[in-house]
C-alpha cells in the first residue's frame, strides 16, 4: 500500500510508463524501461532496477490472455510535506486493467492552454499529470478524444498523451523533440520503420495537411477525421499504410 507521505502522491515526484499488453505479452518493454530511467534521472530519482520491474511486469501479466493496459509507476517514496527531496526508498507500483483496441479514427481539438517546451518537465513522463487531466476533459466536452497543445512559440507540440503526425502529399511530418513533445515509444518506432520528417509547424500550417494521425502505446496509429471545425477527407492512404505496417511489425516482434 502506498504511504500517505509518498512524494509521488504529495507533489507528483514520480515517473511512469504505460505499456500495451496483447495476447503475446507486454509490448516494447525495454524501450519503456529505458524511457522510465531517463525520466527518473531528470527528476533526480534513484535509477530504477530494470530486473525488479520486469519481475513485477511478469507477475501482473502472467496468465492473462487478453488485451490490456499495464502501468508502471515509480516515485521518490516517503518524503516531506513539501517540494524538498524525498527520503525514499523509491516506491514501485505495477497495475493492469483490461483495455479494448482504440477506434481506427477519432476527433481532436486544439487545447486552450500551451505546453512549455523549455519547462522543467519538458520531455519527462512525470506523474504530475493534472494539466493533462484538465485538458483531456476539455476535449471530451468538445466531442473529441484528444486535445493538441501548441507550445509557447506557437508551434504544434503534442496531445495530452499522444504524438501527432501530419501528412502533406507523400511526406509524413512530426514536431521535433525541441518543440517539447514527449519522445513517445510509438513515435520512435514509426520513425524507425517509416520515412518521417521532423519539422516545426504552426497550427495554420498543420491544418493544411492532407491527413493527420496521432499515436500512443494504447492508441497505436489513429487517424483523425475532425480537428476543431476542420473535417478531413475519409481517404487516408498514408495513415492506413503506416497503421498496417506498424501492426505487422508489432505482431512480428514483441520487444523491438
Amino acid at each position: 500500500m502506498i504511504a500517505g507521505n509518498d512524494h509521488g502522491l504529495l507533489v507528483g515526484d514520480g515517473v511512469f510508463e504505460t505499456l500495451k499488453v496483447t495476447e503475446q505479452g507486454a509490448f516494447a518493454v525495454q524501450r519503456h524501461l529505458n524511457r522510465l530511467s531517463r525520466s527518473a534521472v531528470a527528476l533526480h530519482l534513484p535509477p530504477p532496477d530494470h530486473g525488479r520491474i520486469r519481475e513485477a511486469i511478469d507477475a501482473v501479466v502472467d496468465g492473462r490472455d487478453f488485451r490490456g493496459k499495464l502501468r508502471i509507476t515509480y516515485t521518490g517514496g516517503r518524503g516531506p510535506l513539501g517540494s524538498e527531496a524525498a527520503y525514499g526508498p523509491p516506491t514501485l507500483l505495477a497495475a493492469f486493467a483490461p483495455a479494448d483496441p482504440a477506434a481506427p479514427i477519432t476527433s481532436i481539438v486544439t487545447a486552450p492552454w500551451t505546453r512549455n517546451e523549455r519547462g522543467a518537465l519538458a520531455g519527462v513522463k512525470s506523474t504530475s499529470y493534472a494539466e493533462n487531466v484538465r485538458t483531456l476533459g476539455y476535449a471530451a466536452e468538445n466531442e473529441a478524444s484528444e486535445a493538441i497543445f501548441l507550445n509557447t512559440a506557437g508551434h504544434v507540440c503534442e496531445g495530452t498523451g499522444t504524438n501527432i503526425f501530419l501528412v502533406f502529399e507523400d511526406t509524413v511530418v512530426t514536431p521535433p523533440l525541441s518543440s517539447g513533445p514527449l519522445a513517445g515509444i510509438t513515435r520512435e518506432l514509426i520513425m524507425e520503420w517509416s520515412p518521417v520528417e521532423e519539422r516545426e509547424l504552426t497550427l495554420e500550417q498543420a491544418k493544411r495537411a492532407d491527413e493527420v494521425f496521432i499515436t500512443s502505446s494504447m492508441r497505436d496509429v489513429q487517424g483523425i477525421e475532425r480537428w476543431d471545425d476542420l473535417i478531413f477527407s475519409p481517404a487516408r492512404p498514408i495513415t492506413e499504410a503506416v497503421a498496417t505496417g506498424f501492426a505487422e511489425r508489432c505482431q512480428a516482434d514483441l520487444d523491438p
